[in-house]
This record gives structure tokens, C-alpha cells and sequence, in this order.
């Protein structure tokens, strides 16, 4: 099909740039920062994103990049509109629920709280878990081996990411998080039982 079917990066751009905007507007009223990642550590998980949202945002690549990995499909086009709004929409209910305790690096902030409602309960980084879908549907949407790389490589720095808030969080709250860790799964929901475990 011609690329004048697909309103690939008009509708799908909007998407993002809605979640863009939300991010920032709520970034405002967060809490004082107590502690916080290195600048090494930060660069580490920041450098790969950027990278990788230039991969699935831009056609500046090289032509080679631009391969298709299967033939345009309007079934896969929604399914990966589909995935951006579901991912979205829950890193965005991980955010609400998050609160003032949210930062776009790893810190500890001034009175910090270990969320466990909404998609806590279900997910310990549902803000990943959010993006990762997000980011997958976009890959799906496109088609390309520049889409399949910018995904690889952003899943790969939040994941690296959310090993360092991990250990933070570990350090903040050793009494309460062990049990969070060993009841609720780290990314995908309903991966593993919920148990008993001693606090």
C-alpha cells in the first residue's frame, strides 16, 4: 500500500507528543530531591533513549535502516495504535498514582513514599511497563529495522534503569520493599504468584 494510507506519523506523533506534554505539566509540582543517581548512571540510561526514540522518530538513518521487517498492514498499523494507547494510558494511571514522588531520574525524594495502589499492586514499574508497550506499538506501526532497533534499544536502558531504582529503593525501604519484590512482578502483570513472604 502507499505510504498516503498510513497517517503513521501524524496520528502516532500526536500520540506521543500528548504524552509529552502531560509528563511535563506534571513534572512541576514534584517533591524535593533527597537523593539522587550519579551523572554517570543518569547518562548511561539517557543517552540510549535518546538514541532510540531518534531511531523510531526520524528517517535520518541511512537507507538500509529503513528495510521493512513485514509489508504494510492496516491490521498491524491499529494494533500498534492500539498498543500506544493502552501504554500510555497506563504509564499515565502509574503517574497519577505516583504523585509527587515522581522523578524522570533515580532519586529519593524528601519524605518518600513506596506506592502500592493502582498499577503498583499489579506491576512494580508500571511507568516501564507503560513505555515498553508504548514503545513496542510504535515498532509494530512502522515496520522498519530503524523501529525494531530504537525499541531494542530503549527497552534495554529502562531496563538498565530500572535495576539502579531497584537497589534505591531497596536502601530506602528495607523492611517493606522485599515483600513488595517477592509478591508483585517487576514488569508484566500476572507473571508470577503472589505469596506470603516474611516482612
Amino acid at each position: 500500500m502507499p505510504d498516503h494510507h498510513f497517517p503513521y506519523r501524524s496520528l502516532i506523533g500526536l500520540l506521543w507528543l500528548a504524552w509529552i506534554l502531560y509528563w511535563g505539566i506534571s513534572a512541576v509540582d514534584a517533591k524535593r530531591t533527597q537523593r539522587r543517581e550519579s551523572r554517570a548512571s543518569r547518562a548511561a540510561h539517557v543517552l540510549p533513549l535518546v538514541i532510540g526514540a531518534g531511531l523510531l522518530g526520524w528517517h535520518v538513518w541511512g537507507q538500509w535502516l529503513e528495510q521493512r521487517l513485514w509489508p504494510r498492514s492496516l491490521s498491524l498499523y491499529w494494533l500498534g495504535v492500539a498498543l500506544i494507547v493502552a501504554g500510555l494510558a497506563f504509564a499515565i494511571w502509574a503517574r497519577m498514582h505516583l504523585g509527587r514522588n515522581w522523578s524522570g531520574s533515580v532519586t529519593v525524594k524528601e519524605a518518600h513514599e513506596l506506592i502500592r495502589s493502582g498499577p503498583y499492586g499489579w506491576v512494580r514499574h508500571p511507568i516501564y511497563t507503560g513505555l515498553i508497550s508504548a514503545v513496542l506499538g510504535t515498532a509494530i506501526a512502522s515496520g522498519t529495522l530503524r523501529a525494531a532497533l530504537g525499541f531494542l534499544i530503549i527497552a534495554l536502558a529502562l531496563l538498565r534503569k530500572l535495576r539502579t531504582e531497584e537497589r534505591f529503593m531497596q536502601e530506602t525501604f528495607p523492611d517493606e520493599y522485599p515483600h513488595y519484590r517477592a509478591t508483585v512482578p517487576a514488569l508484566i502483570p500476572l507473571t508470577a504468584l503472589r505469596r506470603s513472604a516474611p516482612r
